[in-house]
């Protein structure tokens, strides 16, 4: 609440307010993914692909099944942000806000990338990160959010009055419809959510608002992801660099964003297998 309550506290107030949480969708009882294979297979790689995101651009990529996804800083801090689709369905995209509801605000070893309705699966899971120790900071920060949407042209439009091209949603919406052979507006509207790679983020204590601080990324620190389906991926170098003061122009220091796409060893998969879309019946009371 940014106003001046308007409303005197009832007597009861205190007792309304120290109800205890509930969290919203315990994840107990989801099918675990097999860690142990991930983690031994990711010890015998052969690199297959690579694409270096130049500053303030973006990049696709595809990674089959069963393949690793590594993303790192290279010659200075700089975040990324990530889209995610099936290779043979763009409909089916990650979905960061289940992802944020299921795993919470931030992301790591781990932690699943989900897609949308209907099919709703997770899409990658996070298999090692070099910046896990970050932890929580005294501001309530911490790395890799599913927060943040993405920065775009239209917010900027609204807040600045200026036009800028080189957002994220921007750099996205290009390299998707080159990639791809599509015209802007049909690739835009593929264009969603991000997660936010290496990103530095949270809630302000006070007004609770979305904040950004200067990454801890270095050179050499990457997030990997394991391909849990088929994946066009997309990756968008942010002009705002490490985002430790703005973002939407030119003026940050902006480094290029690697990403390489590893296959594993024969046989190291054994006893993995690739998540099955929802099975909900759809039918939805009728």
């Amino acid at each position: 609440m940014k106003y001046p309550p308007q409303n005197s506290a009832p007597p009861d107030a205190g007792a309304r307010r120290s109800v205890a949480p509930v969290i919203c969708y315990p994840i107990e009882t989801l099918p675990p993914r097999p860690m142990e294979i991930y983690q031994k297979a990711r010890q015998d790689l052969t690199k297959v692909d690579e694409v270096l995101v130049a500053p303030r651009e973006a990049g696709c990529f595809s990674a089959p099944a069963g393949h690793f996804i590594r993303m790192t800083s290279v010659e200075g801090p700089q975040v990324g942000d990530l889209n995610l689709w099936n290779a043979h369905d763009l409909s089916e995209r990650f979905y960061s806000g289940k992802t944020r509801a299921l795993h919470g605000t931030h992301l790591s070893t781990g932690d699943s990338m989900w897609s949308g309705f209907p099919q709703m699966r997770p899409m990658a899971t996070v298999s090692f990160d070099t910046l896990d120790w970050y932890g929580w900071d005294a501001d309530g920060g911490s790395v890799h959010d599913v927060i943040g949407t993405r920065c775009d042209p239209y917010t900027n439009q609204v807040l600045s009055g200026t036009e800028y091209h080189h957002c994220c949603h921007s750099n996205l919406t290009r390299a998707l419809a080159q990639h791809k052979g599509l015209d802007l507006q049909e690739a835009e509207a593929h264009v969603h959510d991000v997660l936010n790679v290496f990103m530095c983020t949270g809630f302000s204590l006070d007004t609770h608002q979305y904040f950004m601080k200067a990454s801890p990324v270095r050179p050499g620190d990457y997030l990997e992801l394991f391909a849990e389906i088929d994946l066009l991926g997309c990756l968008s170098a942010c002009p705002g660099g490490d985002c430790s003061t703005g973002h939407s122009d030119d003026a940050a220091a902006c480094y290029p964003l690697l990403v390489e796409v590893f296959k594993t060893a024969p046989g190291a998969l054994d006893g993995w297998w690739s998540p099955d879309v929802n099975t909900y019946s759809r039918r939805h009371g009728l």
